[in-house]
């Protein structure tokens, strides 16, 4: 009897994926954001494979400084010689990176703490979502200054600030969940049967909260690429030598009137990775919202 419950809880599970893809399907400009999203991903995995890292990116050719675009430097060289392009999906990497661990430790902390806020409310809940208030009083992007000025500029540091200043945002969203699901049927039933308050928690609510989350999960992602460049920018985030766009931007701004292109590629590749994000954000929120299903 459990083994045929548990197919059929993954065939369920499947199915609703199989109608999330088909849902997703329908919107083009999501797709579109999906295959840009998807190449800027391969060029980071394989950027070892691409470009050197100690012979292209961070080692300096001062007879090769500024030198624009061409068949041996496709998007030119920067300051120090050193090849733009090899440093873009380089630096894609880092950017991919803190983007993806930060909104997924933000994810994790605030949805347990939205969780345990909308499921027993009282004064816990009121404790909480003020501690939570207190956080969204301050700007996101200070929030993050001051922590990473507190600890040091580093990746991990970085990782951090920006994960922090994310926690209130889904804590508030799963809450939101947790209160419209909490007194729904199946949570009475379960509670009826003996079930513990962490299996109701884990088992039910969060699985059925997870669609808003998804897509402020994906759009978090772009918002934590695009706090990274802008620490990076003001000499807050990775340090040079290593190849971060943001901290590009910085480098090469002084030499924008007569290089263009140490600056201009770093900026497109955030907008084009932002904006990929952000088609597929708003394409998952369609296919998620039962309201346009048919």
């Amino acid at each position: 009897m459990e083994t045929t419950t548990k197919k059929e809880n993954i065939g369920k599970k499947r199915s609703q994926w199989a109608e999330l893809w088909k849902n997703l399907k329908r919107n083009k400009m999501a797709l579109f954001g999906l295959v840009i999203l998807v190449i800027i991903v391969l060029l980071a995995l394989f950027a070892d494979q691409i470009a050197n890292y100690d012979q292209v990116v961070i080692k300096q050719n001062l007879r090769m400084r500024l030198k624009p675009p061409s068949s041996a430097h496709w998007l030119g060289t920067d300051e120090f010689g050193r090849d733009i392009f090899a440093r873009l999906i380089h630096g894609a990497r880092v950017s991919l990176k803190v983007g993806i661990l930060a909104v997924g430790i933000a994810i994790i902390a605030g949805g347990f703490l939205g969780a345990i806020a909308g499921y027993y409310g009282g004064k816990l809940d009121n404790v909480i979502m003020r501690v939570m208030d207190i956080f969204l009083a301050v700007p996101s992007i200070l929030l993050a200054i001051a922590i990473v000025s507190a600890l040091g500029p580093n990746l991990l540091n970085l990782m951090i600030a920006v994960s922090i200043s994310s926690i209130p945002r889904y804590a508030r969203i799963v809450r939101a969940s947790v209160l419209s699901i909490r007194d729904q049927e199946f949570i009475e039933a379960a509670k009826a049967i003996g079930a513990s308050d962490a299996r109701i928690i884990f088992r039910h609510i969060i699985p059925n909260s997870l669609a808003p989350v998804i897509v402020q999960g994906t759009l978090g992602v772009a918002g934590a690429i695009l706090s990274t460049a802008g620490l990076s920018f003001i000499g807050l985030g990775i340090q040079p030598p290593a190849p971060e766009w943001g901290s590009m931007l910085s480098g090469g701004r002084q030499y924008l009137r007569y290089a263009w292109w140490v600056t201009t590629f770093p900026g497109v590749s955030i907008m084009i990775t932002i904006l990929s994000l952000n088609l597929l954000g708003d394409g998952l929120r369609d296919a998620l919202d039962p309201r346009l299903k048919q």
